[in-house]
Formats: structure tokens, sequence, C-alpha cells
């Protein structure tokens, strides 16, 4: 049985929550014997796609055709459909992004598979193929059987399972997929990129800040800390709503939904819509000098002090064990 594995690629390099995904997959087919063939679109570098087989893929079908450089749901869609009529596969995966959502959906409705997004854990396989999704923006989590001969999965960031990386790479085959005018009715015009060289999706820490930072000339302790963790920077929307900082670092239930390993929340008092977006995370750390701040409930760790007095000794705490 065939697994595929869709990739995101930015810059010709494997997301890292495209490598999560392959190893989600090589997991599974590990569980119902198969193999797991990752399918790559765009121009890219052979040798950076090969690094697929060090989470686990066995083979990638590269389409390696300038047009599908900027990200195209239609397109991509149409050529992962023909992927899985080559390669035979009855499952499908692939990462839970605003991309991922599009082409999943758009692919299961050609192909008639059944669909889960936001899988948090492995799949129980069995007589019946039972997956748990995380639903209510990560307040709760509900268990969905997928009947369909074929599955698609999109699997969250950081699920419950270790991805383990080795020194195998896969082979890369060229894949050429028939796409005509209708797969590009929408294009892509232009693309304005975050100004941070850090994608707060992809970012393993994200440093954040709220209203306590008290406007924003008072911002640079929390870059201080950003760039001494190597982290992205984030806001609360009542910061991005006053142009304290820009709206794309707006983290939220109405903003972007992060999960990094570590999530930093600097002067946040932590509304229900804010923790919306960061529930995902592995570990939280709350610095607030309001100890009844919400946002404490639902910390692993909490600083009960004054953000401009904490962030500086943080800052250089993490230079000294460097």
């Amino acid at each position: 049985m065939s697994v595929l594995v869709f990739l995101e690629i930015e810059k010709g390099i494997i997301k890292k929550t495209s490598q999560e995904a392959i190893a989600y997959a090589s997991a599974v087919a590990s569980k119902i014997g198969g193999s797991v063939t990752a399918l790559a679109l765009g121009e890219a570098d052979e040798q950076e796609l090969a690094k697929a087989g060090n989470f686990g893929a066995d083979k990638v079908l590269h389409v390696a055709d300038s047009r599908l450089n900027q990200e195209n749901s239609l397109a991509y869609a149409s050529v992962l459909v023909q992927a899985v009529q080559k390669t035979e596969s009855t499952l499908v995966v692939l990462a839970k992004s605003g991309l991922g959502d599009a082409v999943a959906a758009r692919s299961a409705a050609r192909l008639k598979a059944a669909l889960v997004s936001g899988a948090t854990e492995l799949p129980e396989v069995g007589d019946r193929f039972l997956v748990k999704r995380s639903i209510y923006s990560g307040k709760a989590f509900a268990t969905v059987e997928l009947k369909g001969a074929i599955k698609i999965i999109a699997i969250r960031k950081n699920i419950s399972m270790e991805v383990v990386e080795s020194e195998v790479n896969a082979s890369v085959e060229p894949f050429d997929a028939n796409l005509d005018d209708n797969d590009f009715k929408a294009v892509v015009t232009g693309v304005e990129k975050a100004s941070t060289d850090i994608s707060l999706t992809d970012a393993d820490i994200i440093v954040s800040g709220g209203r306590g930072m008290k406007g924003p000339e008072n911002w640079q302790p929390l870059l201080d800390l950003a760039e001494a963790l190597g982290a992205a920077t984030g806001c609360s929307k009542p910061v991005s709503d006053l142009d304290w900082r820009p709206h794309h670092e707006h983290i939220g239930q109405t903003g972007l939904k992060v999960a990094p390993n570590l999530y930093i929340a600097c002067g946040i008092s932590g509304a229900i819509q804010h923790l919306a977006g960061v529930n995902g995370s592995k570990c939280i750390v709350v610095i607030n000098k309001d100890p009844e701040a919400p946002f404490f409930k639902v910390a692993d760790y909490g600083i009960v002090g004054d953000v401009f007095d904490v962030l500086p000794r943080l800052t250089q705490a993490v230079k000294a064990g460097k």
C-alpha cells in the first residue's frame, strides 16, 4: 500500500511542517505495511528533495514546472490527484496550513476521498481507521472514522509523535503532470512577505507582546530576547489594531494560529481569543505583573513581574548560556 505525502516547498527547501508530515506518513506506512512517496511541486534542487528520505520517504515525485513555483491550490490539487492515481495511493498526508487545507479539500472532492483536518496523533488502524483531531480552536478533541477507499489526513504541527531524522536519502523521479488553463483560473499576482526571516507558522520559538509593553517605542527588550533565542516575534490583536506592530504578527482566533515548541507571552493578559491561537504550543511561558492574569491558568511556567525588568534579565541569561 502506498502513502503519498504532499510537500510544501519554500525557497527550494522542504518546510518543517512537511518534514513532520513525512514522518507521520512513514509511521502509518509501517503499521499498514506500505511505502511512502512524496510529491514536490515547482523548481527545487534534487539534492534538497532527496532529504525527504531523512524523514521516511522512499521516493520523491518532482514536478519541475515553473508555473508551480507560486502557491496555487487549483493546480496543486490537480497534480496531487494525478499523483494519487499514478501511485495508486489509498492514503494522502499533508501539513495543515492555509495551503494544505485548500489542496486537501479540492483533492478530496475530486477523488471522493474521506478527509480529516487537524490530526493530532497517529491513526488507529485495524477494523476501523480512526483519527483524533483538534476541534473548537483546540479546546477539545474528536475521534473521526474515515471510511473512504482513499483517505486524506492534514496533520497539525507538533503532533504527538517523535520525529526521528536519519541520513537516508530518497530517490527523486520526474513526474509529468497534465495541466491546462483551467488549473490556472486563479493565479498569484504578487506575494508580500513578512519582514522577519522566521515565519511564525514555522517557528520553534515565538516571543509575543501585548498591551503590557505600553507602546511601540518599548518593544526593543522583547526584540532583544527574540534575537538571542533565534525566535520569531508575535503580538496580540489589540497591539496590531493599535498599529504598534505589523498585522502579520497578530496571533489569535482571528489572526495566525501557531504551535511552536516554546511560546513566551510578554504583557499579554490571555483573552480567550488569543489563547485559541496558541494552545497548540508545547510549552507556554507567561510574563505578567498581574498574578490574576488568565494566561497563568494555561501556562506551563509563569513569571509575575514587570516585563521591562524580566526581559533584559532573560536575554542576559540566554546569552550567558550560549
